[in-house]
């Protein structure tokens, strides 16, 4: 087995990747350019890509078309010329104004590089958004708050994956729900708080694994079951009692003792090896309507697809992250929407046959190199051809890029628009600056200014009881009591404590984020044996871990 160019570890090339990886070879000049095998382990792959996404560091700076004030995935330190969303679609500017011709004295990426310099990029990816400024890489959502990849949402604030959902609060991959807080995979459910792993649930706080339940209170397992208690049966009138007692030590202060007491029953529950519904010859976790995936992860309706992370309807995919509707891909992030053919490329909605691109919108087509093109086809780094002289120089650089060892490798670490520590592979792969730095990675240095606010007040000093709090607090900065940055409270959210007598955060939402993240597993497959037939099991729970752990036959014969 080859070690890792990055981390040194072993991993496997199956014979699988490399049908692939000659399947999506593409042919130029009559010629078929094979992608040569992976250098880097899959994890290590996954990072790079994630280095480009930025879902959760916003902020406030100036557009570079129109002057307006707005929000923005780009710090002002950032070296591009950055555009509102009216802007960037406007017929002002041209992409290809900012075309070059390829120089074979100097490396793809670093040509690649000085043309992202040049380029206007999209503020945000935000579509059909109302009254919801502070939303990215979402869609279609109302009255809206820190929210991130999300669609068809109203009234949701610190969110990430939220869909077609009302009124939800500091949830991770929440769909069809209403009126839910501190939710991890959660659907279908209403009025639902501090759970994970659950479905149509309503009425109920602490539940975790349970479906079709209601009123319930600190439970595991459960199916379609009413006024449970710690797993245990009980009256409607007992259900009240406990979950008024629960409400006034929460009130008091309690609710870390609360988390804790519910932390240790979800350890001694049943524990599914793997999180998949109605999957064929698949492996990985949270899977739905899956065939013949490998080490796939959040991915629904999949087909014939490996090292898929986050996605919907896809087939033919190979390390890809983030995608929608897509066929035939590899080493790319952030595309779909009928994406057909995309290669190393970043951020391709409905385009086909596009190789090393960085966001290709509406249209485009066989795009080679390009930075922000709108319904382009036949371009090299921004630069117009005829299908002809595209084919041929395609072939050319191809053969320059291998001479340099960057053909087949997603886009090196300095081509990345944002550091390291803005993006998501520092939620999946956290790493100090230094470790950071030391692989190359970009790093934002630089300290979180103070908002302007009437007062600063640690978050341990806030009152428990949200009766208590005065509506002063929307003009105060609340200091987050693990990291210490400062974070508002908006009005929106005041409300939503005040109607569901909770009390205000301790954390920064990121922070509130990254321990939501912690309560899934790692996006890894080890090998151990069911803790009650004994039969060999692939699973996110290492072998180490105390959890129950069965396999499907024996969970489903447990809960059902």
């Amino acid at each position: 087995m080859p070690s890792c160019a990055l981390c040194q570890s072993a991993f496997e090339v199956s014979k699988e990747d490399l049908a692939f990886l000659e399947k999506i070879s593409p042919d130029f000049a009559g010629k078929k350019e094979l992608i040569p095998p992976p250098i880097f382990c899959p994890d290590c792959r996954q990072q790079r890509r994630l280095l480009w996404r930025n879902e959760y560091c916003l902020y406030r700076r100036t557009c570079d078309g129109c002057k307006k004030s707005i929000i923005s995935q780009y710090s002002t330190d950032k070296p591009f010329t950055v555009y509102c969303h009216e802007c960037w679609w406007s017929d002002r500017w041209d992409p290809l104004s900012h075309g070059q011709p390829f120089d074979f004295n100097r490396t793809f990426f670093d040509q690649f590089r000085a043309l992202q310099l040049k380029v206007p990029r999209m503020a945000l990816n935000a579509i059909s958004n109302e009254n919801s400024e502070y939303v990215h890489l979402s869609g279609y959502c109302k009255n809206c708050y820190l929210l991130f990849a999300a669609e068809f949402d109203e009234d949701c604030l610190y969110g990430n994956q939220v869909i077609k959902s009302l009124g939800c609060m500091d949830a991770l991959d929440c769909f069809e729900s209403r009126y839910c807080y501190e939710v991890t995979d959660v659907e279908k459910s209403h009025d639902l708080l501090f759970s994970s792993n659950c479905s149509n649930c309503s009425g109920s706080m602490f539940l975790f694994d349970c479906k079709g339940c209601s009123d319930c209170l600190l439970s595991t397992n459960l199916r379609k079951k009413t006024n449970v208690i710690r797993n245990k049966q009980c009256s409607p009138e007992e259900f009240r009692r406990e979950r008024e007692a629960l409400m006034m030590r929460i009130a008091k202060g309690e609710l870390s003792q609360i988390k804790d007491e519910f932390k240790q029953l979800k350890a001694q529950s049943i524990h599914r090896s793997q999180e998949a519904v109605n999957c064929e010859a698949s492996t990985g976790d949270y899977l739905k309507n899956c065939k013949n995936v490998r080490h796939c992860f959040d991915l629904s309706y999949g087909e014939d697809s490996a090292f898929v992370y986050t996605g919907f309807k896809v087939k033919d995919l190979m390390d890809v992250c983030h995608t929608t509707e897509a066929e035939l891909g590899y080493e790319g992030i952030s595309f779909g929407y009928g994406s057909y053919n995309a290669i190393c490329t970043h951020g391709s909605w409905s385009g086909k046959n596009l190789l090393y691109c960085d966001t290709a919108q509406a249209g485009c087509s066989d795009l080679f190199g390009c930075v922000m093109m709108k319904q382009q086809k036949h371009c090299i780094l921004n630069k117009q051809y005829s299908r002809e002289e595209y084919e041929q120089l395609v072939a050319k650089i191809i053969t320059h890029m291998r001479a340099s060892g960057e053909f087949g490798l997603f886009f090196a670490p300095e081509c990345a628009p944002f550091g390291y520590n803005e993006t998501t592979a520092n939620i999946y792969f956290p790493m100090t600056r230094e470790a950071a730095v030391a692989k190359g990675f970009p790093w934002k240095d630089g300290e979180e200014e103070m908002p302007a606010v009437a007062k600063v007040i640690n978050a341990v000093d806030l009152p428990s009881d949200i009766r208590e709090v005065p509506d002063d607090i929307l003009g105060w900065a609340v200091t987050c009591e693990a990291t210490k940055r400062p974070f508002r409270v908006v009005k929106q959210e005041l409300q939503f404590y005040r109607d569901h007598g909770l009390p205000i955060p301790h954390f920064h939402p990121d922070e509130r984020h990254r321990r939501r993240m912690a309560l899934r597993n790692p996006r890894k497959v080890w090998s151990r044996t069911c803790m009650k037939c004994q039969k060999d099991i692939e699973t996110t729970y290492s072998p180490e871990r105390k959890e129950k752990v069965f396999c499907e036959e024996c969970y489903l014969g447990e809960v059902y």
